[in-house]
Parts: structure tokens; C-alpha cells; sequence
């Protein structure tokens, strides 16, 4: 009778304990709006929960800015994240690196019409060329890059604008600008929506780092375990749970990198300084 009554006190505390834990919360830098976020996240949200024992609650941000100030504040314990993105994070909340999410053909390239006059990486000498989304790791710091390890430097070989994507693949056509920097998957829906028109690559830049989560600095020792082990342990049904959402179809091929380090973001942070910027106090706007 003993046995029985401390074994029912034990489940009974279990439960008491397990609805009153506090929930681990995980926001995504790039998506808007808790339906956005659901549709994508919700069943990773759900297998990561099922393999932690943890009560992952999804938490919408509106901005990298937004997602600092959630993680500076104690309002969220994780964050997915670009690797521009971190570069900034690691400045303003040195974050506990969790685990990298690798992206298949992540690289930068520097795409120009097939037929064009561009035919050579010298040729951007003095032209035009776009960016995509000011700070991308993809469409603004990487191609940059590239021009810049090709010995065309940011600010002074060429004309760099901001142009968004689309906008920027209709004036490459029509002579406007010369070139456009992006990235692999971007350049395949540029050749889909513009099936007339044929683009080349002139240059492409090596692998880019990958997408990180990150945990905050103060985040519970064995919450962060469980978490860390829950990709070390079942990488590949976390994965599947990620491929569920549309966008994330971005990681479909790629795993999760469990031997990652800060230094590994190096690259980014040399990206940041070919177009000016030593401090990475601040997301650029």
C-alpha cells in the first residue's frame, strides 16, 4: 500500500511538474507572423517536443532586431538564424551555438545574360551591379565577396545597388545593370519566371556558412542538452519535421552539423569588412 501511494505521489508531482514547466520558446529571424511560422515550423514543433519531453512553443518576431531584443529580454530561448545574421547576434547576445542546418549549394554566385557584353569577371569594371536584400548572407554579402576575391572591390571597381530580385532580373534584361548577385536557388527561379531569357555565371564563391541555431547564454544546462541531443541523437526525423514547410525545402539534402564553432563564421564576418564594416554591433539597414 505504501509503494503504491508514493509511486501515485510521484506521478501526480510528475504531472504537476509538467504542466507548470516553463515553455522553450523558438523563433526563425526570416519569417513573419505566428501563421507563417506554424506552417513551416509547426512539425518540427512538434517532433521536437515529442523527442525532448519539452514544450516548444513557436514565438513570431517581426525582425532580426526583434529577435535580439526577445532573446536580451528572456522572452525566447532559441533562434534560427542566417549566418549574416548570427555574426550580428553573437555581438549583442552571445548566444550558446546549438547546432548549424546545412543548406545544400548555399553559395553566392554573380549572374549576367548568356548573350550579354559581360563575359568575363574584369568586365563588371565600372558597371552596374545588384544586390538583393541589404545584409543577405546570399544576395548581398556573398556575391560581394565573390567580386572582391576576384580582386573587383565593393565601392570602387563598380556601381552597387538594391534591387529586389525580380525587379533586378527584368533591368539585367533590359540593359539597365550589368550583372546581378545571388544565390544558386534564386538563380533557378530567376530561369523560371524569365523562360525567354538566358543567364550565366561568371563567378561563384565557395560554400557559405550555414544556418545556425543558436540558444540564449542563460538558457536552463538541461534544456539545452535535451535540445542538443535531440539533433545529435535523431538528426534525420528532426529533418524530416523541417521539411514539411514549403520554404524549408531550402534544407531538403542537408543535415544538422553538431561540430560548429564561432571561428566558422569568420568568412561572414570578412564579408561584413569588404563592404565597409568592421562593427558588428548592428544589422545593416
Amino acid at each position: 500500500m505504501f509503494r503504491k501511494l508514493v509511486s501515485a505521489l510521484a506521478i501526480t508531482l510528475a504531472t504537476a511538474f509538467a504542466a507548470t514547466a516553463e515553455p522553450v520558446r523558438f523563433a526563425v529571424t526570416d519569417i513573419e507572423g505566428l501563421e507563417a511560422l506554424q506552417q513551416e515550423f509547426g512539425g518540427f514543433q512538434k517532433e521536437l517536443s515529442k523527442l525532448t519531453g519539452l514544450d516548444i512553443e513557436l514565438i513570431p518576431v517581426s525582425s532580426r532586431t526583434a529577435a535580439v531584443e526577445a532573446m536580451n529580454s528572456g522572452h525566447v530561448e532559441l533562434v534560427l538564424t542566417g549566418p549574416a545574421e548570427y555574426v550580428v547576434m553573437k555581438q549583442l547576445s552571445d548566444p550558446r551555438i546549438v547546432v548549424a542546418w546545412q543548406r545544400p549549394d548555399y553559395f553566392a554566385q554573380i549572374a549576367v545574360l548568356a548573350n550579354g557584353p559581360i563575359r568575363t569577371i574584369d568586365d563588371l569594371k565600372g558597371k552596374k551591379v545588384s544586390f538583393g536584400s541589404v545584409g543577405s548572407t546570399s544576395q548581398h554579402l556573398g556575391p560581394a565577396q565573390v567580386l572582391a576575391d576576384f580582386g573587383i572591390m565593393y565601392g570602387k571597381d563598380y556601381d552597387g545597388v538594391i534591387i529586389s530580385r525580380n525587379v533586378a532580373a527584368e533591368a539585367l534584361i533590359r540593359g539597365d545593370i550589368a550583372a546581378i548577385g545571388l544565390n544558386y536557388g534564386h538563380l533557378n527561379s530567376i530561369r523560371k519566371a524569365f523562360p525567354n531569357a538566358a543567364f550565366a555565371v561568371v563567378a561563384r564563391g565557395r560554400d557559405l556558412p550555414n544556418d545556425i541555431l543558436v540558444a540564449r547564454k542563460d538558457i536552463p544546462e538541461d534544456v539545452f542538452v535535451k535540445v542538443r541531443e535531440a539533433f545529435l541523437k535523431h538528426g534525420n526525423e528532426l529533418m524530416g519535421a523541417v521539411l514539411q514547410g514549403d520554404d524549408n525545402q531550402k534544407f531538403k539534402g542537408g543535415i544538422f552539423i553538431t561540430d560548429v564553432k564561432d571561428s566558422d563564421y569568420d568568412y561572414v564576418r570578412s564579408m561584413y569588412r569588404t563592404i565597409g564594416i568592421e562593427n558588428f554591433g548592428s544589422f545593416i539597414n
